[in-house]
Protein backbone atom coordinates (compact mmCIF):
# COMPACT_ATOMS: atom_id res chain seq x y z
CA UNK A 1 0.00 0.00 0.00
CA UNK A 2 1.57 3.27 -1.06
CA UNK A 3 1.90 5.87 1.68
CA UNK A 4 3.23 9.36 2.08
CA UNK A 5 4.28 11.24 5.22
CA UNK A 6 2.43 14.34 6.33
CA UNK A 7 4.28 17.37 7.71
CA UNK A 8 5.74 17.57 11.22
CA UNK A 9 3.33 20.33 12.29
CA UNK A 10 0.34 17.99 12.04
CA UNK A 11 -1.71 17.86 15.29
CA UNK A 12 -0.73 14.24 15.97
CA UNK A 13 2.99 15.13 15.85
CA UNK A 14 3.01 17.97 18.38
CA UNK A 15 4.04 15.79 21.34
CA UNK A 16 7.21 14.57 19.62
CA UNK A 17 6.05 11.39 17.85
CA UNK A 18 6.32 10.90 14.10
CA UNK A 19 3.25 12.05 12.13
CA UNK A 20 0.89 9.61 10.47
CA UNK A 21 1.44 8.43 6.94
CA UNK A 22 -1.37 8.72 4.43
CA UNK A 23 -2.46 5.47 2.83
CA UNK A 24 -5.46 3.58 1.54
CA UNK A 25 -8.04 1.98 3.81
CA UNK A 26 -8.29 -1.75 2.98
CA UNK A 27 -11.60 -3.34 2.08
CA UNK A 28 -13.26 -4.95 5.10
CA UNK A 29 -14.01 -8.69 4.98
CA UNK A 30 -17.63 -9.76 4.55
CA UNK A 31 -17.89 -12.92 6.65
CA UNK A 32 -20.84 -15.29 6.57
CA UNK A 33 -21.81 -18.04 8.97
CA UNK A 34 -18.83 -19.60 10.74
CA UNK A 35 -16.49 -17.15 9.00
CA UNK A 36 -17.44 -14.69 11.74
CA UNK A 37 -15.32 -16.68 14.21
CA UNK A 38 -12.24 -15.72 12.22
CA UNK A 39 -13.39 -12.14 11.58
CA UNK A 40 -13.91 -11.12 15.22
CA UNK A 41 -11.40 -11.63 18.00
CA UNK A 42 -10.36 -8.69 20.21
CA UNK A 43 -13.72 -8.73 21.99
CA UNK A 44 -13.28 -12.43 22.73
CA UNK A 45 -9.87 -11.87 24.32
CA UNK A 46 -10.92 -9.03 26.63
CA UNK A 47 -14.07 -10.99 27.55
CA UNK A 48 -11.92 -13.98 28.48
CA UNK A 49 -9.83 -11.80 30.75
CA UNK A 50 -12.90 -10.29 32.41
CA UNK A 51 -14.69 -13.57 33.16
CA UNK A 52 -11.78 -14.67 35.34
CA UNK A 53 -11.83 -11.69 37.69
CA UNK A 54 -15.10 -9.82 37.98
CA UNK A 55 -17.40 -12.60 36.88
CA UNK A 56 -15.95 -15.52 38.82
CA UNK A 57 -14.43 -13.84 41.89
CA UNK A 58 -15.35 -10.25 42.71
CA UNK A 59 -18.90 -10.48 41.38
CA UNK A 60 -19.82 -13.59 43.39
CA UNK A 61 -18.20 -12.13 46.52
CA UNK A 62 -20.47 -9.08 46.15
CA UNK A 63 -23.63 -11.01 45.23
CA UNK A 64 -23.32 -13.51 48.07
CA UNK A 65 -22.80 -10.71 50.56
CA UNK A 66 -25.34 -8.16 49.27
CA UNK A 67 -27.76 -9.92 46.89
CA UNK A 68 -28.69 -9.93 43.21
CA UNK A 69 -30.00 -6.36 43.23
CA UNK A 70 -26.43 -5.36 42.34
CA UNK A 71 -26.96 -6.73 38.83
CA UNK A 72 -28.01 -3.23 37.74
CA UNK A 73 -24.31 -2.38 37.98
CA UNK A 74 -23.49 -5.23 35.60
CA UNK A 75 -25.94 -4.09 32.93
CA UNK A 76 -24.86 -0.46 33.02
CA UNK A 77 -21.13 -1.27 33.25
CA UNK A 78 -21.32 -3.66 30.28
CA UNK A 79 -23.22 -1.07 28.22
CA UNK A 80 -20.82 1.79 28.97
CA UNK A 81 -17.71 -0.36 28.53
CA UNK A 82 -18.94 -1.60 25.16
CA UNK A 83 -19.37 2.00 24.02
CA UNK A 84 -15.86 2.75 25.30
CA UNK A 85 -14.49 -0.28 23.44
CA UNK A 86 -16.10 0.83 20.20
CA UNK A 87 -14.39 4.22 20.52
CA UNK A 88 -11.05 2.53 21.20
CA UNK A 89 -11.55 0.53 18.01
CA UNK A 90 -12.47 3.72 16.14
CA UNK A 91 -9.05 5.20 16.86
CA UNK A 92 -7.21 2.00 15.93
CA UNK A 93 -9.16 1.46 12.71
CA UNK A 94 -8.53 5.06 11.67
CA UNK A 95 -4.79 5.14 12.47
CA UNK A 96 -3.48 1.59 12.88
CA UNK A 97 -2.24 2.52 16.37
CA UNK A 98 -3.20 1.35 19.87
CA UNK A 99 -5.13 3.94 21.84
CA UNK A 100 -2.24 4.50 24.27
CA UNK A 101 -0.11 5.64 21.32
CA UNK A 102 -2.86 8.17 20.64
CA UNK A 103 -2.65 9.32 24.24
CA UNK A 104 1.11 9.76 23.77
CA UNK A 105 0.33 12.12 20.88
CA UNK A 106 -1.12 14.73 23.25
CA UNK A 107 0.63 17.38 25.30
CA UNK A 108 2.66 17.85 27.39
CA UNK A 109 4.80 15.14 25.74
CA UNK A 110 4.83 11.55 24.57
CA UNK A 111 7.32 10.66 27.31
CA UNK A 112 5.04 11.98 30.05
CA UNK A 113 2.06 9.92 28.87
CA UNK A 114 4.23 6.85 28.23
CA UNK A 115 5.33 6.81 31.87
CA UNK A 116 1.85 7.75 33.10
CA UNK A 117 0.06 4.85 31.40
CA UNK A 118 2.91 2.41 32.08
CA UNK A 119 2.45 3.12 35.80
CA UNK A 120 -1.32 2.64 35.49
CA UNK A 121 -0.77 -0.70 33.76
CA UNK A 122 1.55 -1.79 36.54
CA UNK A 123 -0.75 -0.64 39.36
CA UNK A 124 -3.68 -2.53 37.85
CA UNK A 125 -2.20 -5.57 36.11
CA UNK A 126 0.99 -6.05 38.10
CA UNK A 127 -0.79 -8.15 40.75
CA UNK A 128 -1.02 -11.84 39.73
CA UNK A 129 -4.12 -12.55 41.82
CA UNK A 130 -5.69 -14.68 39.09
CA UNK A 131 -2.93 -17.31 39.29
CA UNK A 132 -3.12 -17.21 43.09
CA UNK A 133 -6.89 -17.70 43.04
CA UNK A 134 -6.60 -20.52 40.49
CA UNK A 135 -4.10 -22.19 42.83
CA UNK A 136 -6.81 -22.41 45.49
CA UNK A 137 -9.08 -24.25 43.05
CA UNK A 138 -6.25 -26.61 42.05
CA UNK A 139 -5.66 -27.37 45.74
CA UNK A 140 -9.36 -28.19 46.15
CA UNK A 141 -9.27 -30.58 43.18
CA UNK A 142 -6.56 -32.69 44.81
CA UNK A 143 -7.30 -32.24 48.53
CA UNK A 144 -11.12 -32.21 48.21
CA UNK A 145 -11.29 -29.28 50.65
CA UNK A 146 -10.47 -25.60 50.90
CA UNK A 147 -6.89 -24.67 51.86
CA UNK A 148 -6.25 -23.71 55.48
CA UNK A 149 -4.12 -20.78 56.59
CA UNK A 150 -1.16 -23.02 57.31
CA UNK A 151 -1.16 -24.28 53.72
CA UNK A 152 -0.50 -20.88 52.17
CA UNK A 153 2.97 -22.03 51.08
CA UNK A 154 1.53 -24.87 49.03
CA UNK A 155 -1.03 -22.56 47.40
CA UNK A 156 1.77 -20.10 46.62
CA UNK A 157 3.88 -22.79 44.93
CA UNK A 158 0.92 -23.86 42.79
CA UNK A 159 0.26 -20.22 41.87
CA UNK A 160 3.87 -19.70 40.80
CA UNK A 161 3.71 -22.80 38.62
CA UNK A 162 0.52 -21.60 36.92
CA UNK A 163 1.97 -18.12 36.41
CA UNK A 164 5.12 -19.49 34.77
CA UNK A 165 3.00 -21.76 32.56
CA UNK A 166 1.24 -18.62 31.24
CA UNK A 167 4.58 -17.24 30.13
CA UNK A 168 5.50 -20.50 28.40
CA UNK A 169 2.29 -20.51 26.37
CA UNK A 170 3.12 -17.03 25.06
CA UNK A 171 6.27 -18.41 23.47
CA UNK A 172 4.34 -20.47 20.92
CA UNK A 173 2.40 -19.57 17.75
CA UNK A 174 2.79 -17.39 14.68
CA UNK A 175 0.83 -14.39 15.95
CA UNK A 176 0.33 -14.07 19.73
CA UNK A 177 -3.02 -12.32 19.34
CA UNK A 178 -4.30 -15.24 17.25
CA UNK A 179 -3.19 -17.77 19.89
CA UNK A 180 -5.21 -15.88 22.50
CA UNK A 181 -8.23 -15.85 20.20
CA UNK A 182 -8.24 -19.62 19.81
CA UNK A 183 -7.87 -20.22 23.54
CA UNK A 184 -10.59 -17.72 24.43
CA UNK A 185 -13.09 -19.10 21.93
CA UNK A 186 -12.63 -22.50 23.59
CA UNK A 187 -12.91 -20.94 27.03
CA UNK A 188 -15.98 -18.83 26.32
CA UNK A 189 -17.83 -21.77 24.77
CA UNK A 190 -16.90 -24.13 27.61
CA UNK A 191 -17.51 -21.67 30.43
CA UNK A 192 -20.75 -20.07 29.26
CA UNK A 193 -22.05 -23.44 28.11
CA UNK A 194 -20.98 -25.28 31.27
CA UNK A 195 -22.27 -22.66 33.67
CA UNK A 196 -25.49 -22.35 31.66
CA UNK A 197 -26.18 -26.09 31.96
CA UNK A 198 -25.47 -26.06 35.70
CA UNK A 199 -27.81 -23.08 36.16
CA UNK A 200 -30.61 -24.84 34.27
CA UNK A 201 -30.12 -27.95 36.41
CA UNK A 202 -29.84 -26.39 39.85
CA UNK A 203 -31.04 -22.77 39.99
CA UNK A 204 -34.74 -22.40 40.97
CA UNK A 205 -37.06 -20.19 38.93
CA UNK A 206 -37.42 -17.78 41.86
CA UNK A 207 -33.69 -17.04 41.71
CA UNK A 208 -33.87 -16.46 37.95
CA UNK A 209 -36.67 -13.98 38.65
CA UNK A 210 -34.62 -12.27 41.35
CA UNK A 211 -31.76 -11.88 38.88
CA UNK A 212 -34.05 -10.34 36.28
CA UNK A 213 -35.36 -7.87 38.86
CA UNK A 214 -31.78 -7.21 39.97
CA UNK A 215 -30.94 -5.66 36.60
CA UNK A 216 -33.37 -2.89 37.63
CA UNK A 217 -31.81 -2.67 41.11
CA UNK A 218 -34.84 -4.32 42.75
CA UNK A 219 -34.34 -6.68 45.71
CA UNK A 220 -37.16 -9.25 45.78
CA UNK A 221 -36.35 -10.25 49.39
CA UNK A 222 -37.06 -6.78 50.79
CA UNK A 223 -39.52 -5.78 48.06
CA UNK A 224 -37.64 -2.53 47.45
CA UNK A 225 -35.00 -1.00 45.22
CA UNK A 226 -31.50 -1.51 46.65
CA UNK A 227 -29.10 0.29 44.33
CA UNK A 228 -26.44 0.79 47.02
CA UNK A 229 -26.59 -1.64 49.99
CA UNK A 230 -26.60 -0.05 53.42
CA UNK A 231 -23.25 -0.40 55.18
CA UNK A 232 -21.63 -1.80 52.04
CA UNK A 233 -17.92 -2.43 51.68
CA UNK A 234 -17.29 0.09 48.90
CA UNK A 235 -13.79 -1.25 48.30
CA UNK A 236 -15.46 -4.51 47.22
CA UNK A 237 -18.37 -2.79 45.42
CA UNK A 238 -16.04 -0.45 43.52
CA UNK A 239 -13.85 -3.38 42.50
CA UNK A 240 -16.89 -5.36 41.38
CA UNK A 241 -18.17 -2.42 39.30
CA UNK A 242 -14.80 -1.95 37.60
CA UNK A 243 -14.49 -5.62 36.66
CA UNK A 244 -18.13 -6.03 35.60
CA UNK A 245 -17.13 -6.31 31.95
CA UNK A 246 -13.51 -5.74 30.98
CA UNK A 247 -11.68 -3.56 33.46
CA UNK A 248 -9.57 -0.44 32.97
CA UNK A 249 -6.37 -1.15 31.10
CA UNK A 250 -7.81 -4.49 29.92
CA UNK A 251 -10.23 -2.43 27.84
CA UNK A 252 -7.40 -0.20 26.61
CA UNK A 253 -5.42 -3.26 25.50
CA UNK A 254 -8.36 -4.16 23.28
CA UNK A 255 -6.99 -1.63 20.79
CA UNK A 256 -3.57 -3.33 20.87
CA UNK A 257 -5.18 -6.64 20.01
CA UNK A 258 -7.26 -4.92 17.30
CA UNK A 259 -4.02 -3.56 15.83
CA UNK A 260 -2.51 -7.03 15.65
CA UNK A 261 -5.77 -8.38 14.22
CA UNK A 262 -5.33 -5.99 11.29
CA UNK A 263 -8.54 -3.97 11.60
CA UNK A 264 -8.80 -0.94 9.33
CA UNK A 265 -5.46 0.81 8.80
CA UNK A 266 -3.75 -1.69 11.15
CA UNK A 267 -2.93 -3.97 8.22
CA UNK A 268 -0.19 -1.49 7.23
CA UNK A 269 1.73 -1.44 10.54
CA UNK A 270 2.54 -5.09 11.38
CA UNK A 271 2.05 -7.16 14.54
CA UNK A 272 3.94 -8.84 17.41
CA UNK A 273 4.92 -12.42 16.45
CA UNK A 274 5.66 -15.27 18.85
CA UNK A 275 9.16 -16.54 19.64
CA UNK A 276 8.42 -20.13 18.57
CA UNK A 277 6.53 -20.51 15.30
CA UNK A 278 6.66 -16.83 14.44
CA UNK A 279 9.16 -14.87 12.40
CA UNK A 280 10.55 -11.36 12.50
CA UNK A 281 7.90 -8.82 11.44
CA UNK A 282 8.50 -5.13 10.78
CA UNK A 283 6.30 -3.37 13.34
CA UNK A 284 5.86 0.31 12.53
CA UNK A 285 6.28 2.73 15.43
CA UNK A 286 3.85 5.20 13.87
CA UNK A 287 0.47 4.63 12.25
CA UNK A 288 -1.21 5.66 9.03
CA UNK A 289 -4.55 7.21 8.22
CA UNK A 290 -6.51 7.79 4.99
CA UNK A 291 -8.30 10.47 3.05
CA UNK A 292 -12.03 10.30 3.97
CA UNK A 293 -13.50 10.32 0.44
CA UNK A 294 -16.63 8.53 -0.75
CA UNK A 295 -14.83 5.24 -1.51
CA UNK A 296 -12.87 5.11 1.75
CA UNK A 297 -15.92 6.02 3.86
CA UNK A 298 -17.83 3.17 2.23
CA UNK A 299 -15.01 0.83 3.27
CA UNK A 300 -15.02 2.43 6.73
CA UNK A 301 -18.67 1.44 7.17
CA UNK A 302 -17.72 -2.11 6.23
CA UNK A 303 -15.22 -2.23 9.09
CA UNK A 304 -17.85 -0.94 11.48
CA UNK A 305 -19.96 -4.00 10.64
CA UNK A 306 -17.14 -6.18 11.99
CA UNK A 307 -16.71 -4.01 15.10
CA UNK A 308 -20.43 -4.11 15.97
CA UNK A 309 -20.48 -7.91 15.96
CA UNK A 310 -17.18 -8.15 17.87
CA UNK A 311 -18.35 -5.77 20.58
CA UNK A 312 -22.13 -6.06 20.85
CA UNK A 313 -22.51 -9.65 19.72
CA UNK A 314 -19.50 -11.07 21.59
CA UNK A 315 -18.26 -8.74 24.33
CA UNK A 316 -21.52 -7.20 25.59
CA UNK A 317 -23.55 -10.41 25.44
CA UNK A 318 -20.73 -12.45 26.96
CA UNK A 319 -20.07 -9.90 29.72
CA UNK A 320 -23.72 -9.97 30.87
CA UNK A 321 -23.97 -13.77 30.72
CA UNK A 322 -20.52 -14.24 32.21
CA UNK A 323 -21.45 -12.24 35.31
CA UNK A 324 -25.04 -13.46 35.68
CA UNK A 325 -24.52 -17.23 35.43
CA UNK A 326 -21.87 -17.52 38.20
CA UNK A 327 -23.97 -15.16 40.34
CA UNK A 328 -26.99 -17.46 40.04
CA UNK A 329 -24.95 -20.48 41.12
CA UNK A 330 -23.22 -18.74 44.00
CA UNK A 331 -26.38 -17.30 45.56
CA UNK A 332 -28.09 -20.69 45.14
CA UNK A 333 -25.43 -22.72 46.95
CA UNK A 334 -23.58 -20.30 49.25
CA UNK A 335 -25.55 -18.86 52.22
CA UNK A 336 -26.43 -15.18 51.86
CA UNK A 337 -24.14 -12.81 53.72
CA UNK A 338 -21.15 -15.18 53.66
CA UNK A 339 -17.77 -13.52 53.17
CA UNK A 340 -16.04 -15.87 50.71
CA UNK A 341 -12.86 -13.83 50.38
CA UNK A 342 -9.89 -16.02 51.31
CA UNK A 343 -7.34 -18.48 49.95
CA UNK A 344 -10.14 -20.73 48.68
CA UNK A 345 -12.33 -18.05 47.08
CA UNK A 346 -12.19 -19.81 43.71
CA UNK A 347 -13.22 -23.13 45.26
CA UNK A 348 -15.97 -21.84 47.57
CA UNK A 349 -18.66 -22.64 45.01
CA UNK A 350 -17.10 -26.02 44.21
CA UNK A 351 -17.18 -27.02 47.88
CA UNK A 352 -20.79 -25.88 48.31
CA UNK A 353 -21.95 -27.74 45.20
CA UNK A 354 -20.01 -30.87 46.16
CA UNK A 355 -21.63 -30.86 49.60
CA UNK A 356 -25.17 -30.46 48.28
CA UNK A 357 -25.13 -32.16 44.87
CA UNK A 358 -22.19 -34.56 44.94
CA UNK A 359 -18.46 -34.62 44.34
CA UNK A 360 -18.80 -34.94 40.56
CA UNK A 361 -20.56 -31.60 40.18
CA UNK A 362 -18.19 -29.99 42.68
CA UNK A 363 -15.27 -31.24 40.63
CA UNK A 364 -16.77 -29.80 37.45
CA UNK A 365 -17.06 -26.39 39.12
CA UNK A 366 -13.46 -26.59 40.37
CA UNK A 367 -12.16 -27.52 36.90
CA UNK A 368 -14.11 -24.63 35.36
CA UNK A 369 -12.68 -22.34 38.03
CA UNK A 370 -9.10 -23.36 37.33
CA UNK A 371 -9.53 -22.90 33.58
CA UNK A 372 -11.31 -19.56 33.92
CA UNK A 373 -8.72 -18.07 36.24
CA UNK A 374 -5.70 -19.52 34.48
CA UNK A 375 -6.92 -18.19 31.15
CA UNK A 376 -7.64 -14.78 32.67
CA UNK A 377 -4.11 -14.65 34.09
CA UNK A 378 -2.72 -15.53 30.67
CA UNK A 379 -4.68 -12.69 29.02
CA UNK A 380 -3.74 -10.20 31.74
CA UNK A 381 -0.05 -11.11 31.62
CA UNK A 382 0.00 -10.89 27.83
CA UNK A 383 -1.95 -7.63 27.82
CA UNK A 384 0.44 -5.91 30.20
CA UNK A 385 3.49 -7.20 28.32
CA UNK A 386 2.01 -6.09 24.99
CA UNK A 387 1.13 -2.63 26.27
CA UNK A 388 4.60 -2.05 27.75
CA UNK A 389 6.19 -3.29 24.52
CA UNK A 390 4.10 -0.96 22.37
CA UNK A 391 4.85 2.01 24.64
CA UNK A 392 8.60 1.33 24.50
CA UNK A 393 8.54 0.61 20.76
CA UNK A 394 6.66 3.80 19.96
CA UNK A 395 8.56 6.10 22.27
CA UNK A 396 12.21 5.06 21.87
CA UNK A 397 14.25 4.91 18.67
CA UNK A 398 17.07 3.27 20.63
CA UNK A 399 14.82 0.38 21.66
CA UNK A 400 13.52 -0.01 18.08
CA UNK A 401 17.14 -0.42 16.95
CA UNK A 402 18.00 -2.91 19.69
CA UNK A 403 19.01 -6.38 18.46
CA UNK A 404 18.32 -5.58 14.83
CA UNK A 405 14.89 -4.05 15.34
CA UNK A 406 13.16 -7.33 16.28
CA UNK A 407 10.12 -6.47 18.40
CA UNK A 408 10.11 -9.97 19.86
CA UNK A 409 13.26 -9.15 21.84
CA UNK A 410 11.50 -6.21 23.50
CA UNK A 411 8.31 -8.22 24.09
CA UNK A 412 9.97 -11.22 25.73
CA UNK A 413 12.34 -9.05 27.78
CA UNK A 414 9.31 -7.24 29.19
CA UNK A 415 7.60 -10.59 29.78
CA UNK A 416 10.59 -11.86 31.77
CA UNK A 417 10.70 -8.78 34.02
CA UNK A 418 6.94 -8.82 34.63
CA UNK A 419 7.01 -12.54 35.40
CA UNK A 420 9.75 -12.12 38.01
CA UNK A 421 7.77 -9.35 39.70
CA UNK A 422 4.64 -11.50 39.66
CA UNK A 423 6.38 -14.31 41.49
CA UNK A 424 7.32 -11.85 44.24
CA UNK A 425 3.90 -10.17 44.31
CA UNK A 426 2.11 -13.49 44.91
CA UNK A 427 3.70 -13.51 48.37
CA UNK A 428 2.27 -10.15 49.42
CA UNK A 429 -1.32 -10.97 50.39
CA UNK A 430 -4.32 -13.14 49.55
CA UNK A 431 -5.28 -13.28 45.83
CA UNK A 432 -8.72 -11.71 46.29
CA UNK A 433 -7.12 -8.66 47.94
CA UNK A 434 -4.73 -8.31 45.01
CA UNK A 435 -7.67 -8.53 42.62
CA UNK A 436 -9.71 -5.97 44.54
CA UNK A 437 -6.75 -3.58 44.50
CA UNK A 438 -6.35 -4.19 40.77
CA UNK A 439 -10.04 -3.63 40.12
CA UNK A 440 -10.26 -0.37 42.05
CA UNK A 441 -7.30 0.89 40.04
CA UNK A 442 -9.31 -0.11 36.95
CA UNK A 443 -12.05 2.28 38.00
CA UNK A 444 -9.52 5.11 38.16
CA UNK A 445 -8.20 4.12 34.72
CA UNK A 446 -11.73 4.26 33.31
CA UNK A 447 -12.23 7.82 34.56
CA UNK A 448 -8.96 9.09 33.08
CA UNK A 449 -8.83 7.12 29.83
CA UNK A 450 -12.44 7.71 28.77
CA UNK A 451 -11.91 11.49 28.83
CA UNK A 452 -8.48 11.15 27.18
CA UNK A 453 -10.02 8.99 24.45
CA UNK A 454 -12.76 11.57 23.95
CA UNK A 455 -10.05 14.16 23.38
CA UNK A 456 -8.00 12.26 20.80
CA UNK A 457 -11.03 11.02 18.88
CA UNK A 458 -12.46 14.53 18.59
CA UNK A 459 -9.19 16.42 18.08
CA UNK A 460 -6.78 14.19 16.18
CA UNK A 461 -9.00 12.16 13.87
CA UNK A 462 -10.29 13.63 10.58
CA UNK A 463 -13.68 15.29 11.05
CA UNK A 464 -15.53 12.63 9.02
CA UNK A 465 -14.22 9.88 11.32
CA UNK A 466 -15.00 11.52 14.65
CA UNK A 467 -17.74 10.12 16.95
CA UNK A 468 -21.24 11.62 16.96
CA UNK A 469 -22.37 13.63 19.98
CA UNK A 470 -24.24 10.79 21.70
CA UNK A 471 -21.11 8.65 21.72
CA UNK A 472 -19.11 11.52 23.19
CA UNK A 473 -21.68 11.84 25.95
CA UNK A 474 -21.40 8.09 26.60
CA UNK A 475 -17.68 8.50 27.35
CA UNK A 476 -18.46 11.28 29.82
CA UNK A 477 -21.17 9.09 31.38
CA UNK A 478 -18.63 6.28 31.88
CA UNK A 479 -16.27 8.66 33.69
CA UNK A 480 -19.12 9.82 35.95
CA UNK A 481 -20.26 6.23 36.61
CA UNK A 482 -16.87 5.11 37.88
CA UNK A 483 -16.26 8.44 39.54
CA UNK A 484 -19.38 7.74 41.63
CA UNK A 485 -17.99 4.45 42.95
CA UNK A 486 -14.53 5.93 43.51
CA UNK A 487 -16.07 8.74 45.53
CA UNK A 488 -18.04 6.27 47.67
CA UNK A 489 -14.89 4.21 48.32
CA UNK A 490 -12.78 7.25 49.30
CA UNK A 491 -15.59 8.71 51.42
CA UNK A 492 -16.18 5.46 53.30
CA UNK A 493 -12.43 5.08 53.91
CA UNK A 494 -12.21 8.64 55.22
CA UNK A 495 -15.04 8.28 57.77
CA UNK A 496 -13.78 4.99 59.26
Amino acid sequence: MATQTVNQTAPEARSGLAPWRIGELPVAPRPRGLQWINAVGPGVIVLGASIGSGEFLLGPAAFVKYGLSLLWIVGLAALLQTLLNVELMRYTMATGEPAVTGFMRTRPSSTFWAWFYAVLYFLQMGWPGWAGAAAGAVFFLFAKRLPAGGEAGMVYAIGVGLYLLCGMILLVGRRIERTLEYLNWIMIAAIIGGLGILCILFVPLSTWGAALAGFAGFDVKTGSFQFVPAGADFFLIGAFAAYAGGGGVANLTLSNWARDKGYGMSSSVGFIPAAVGGKKVALAHSGATFEPNAESLSRWRGWWRIIRVDQWGVFFTGAVLGMTLPALLYVTFVPAGTDIRGLGVAAALAQAVATQKGAIFGGVIAILGVWILFKAQLDILEGMTRAVTDILWTGSARIRAWRGGDVRVVYYSALAVISLWGILALKLTQPIILLALSANMAGIVFIISSLHLLYINTRLLPVALRPPMWRRLALVALALFYGFFLTLWLWSAAVK
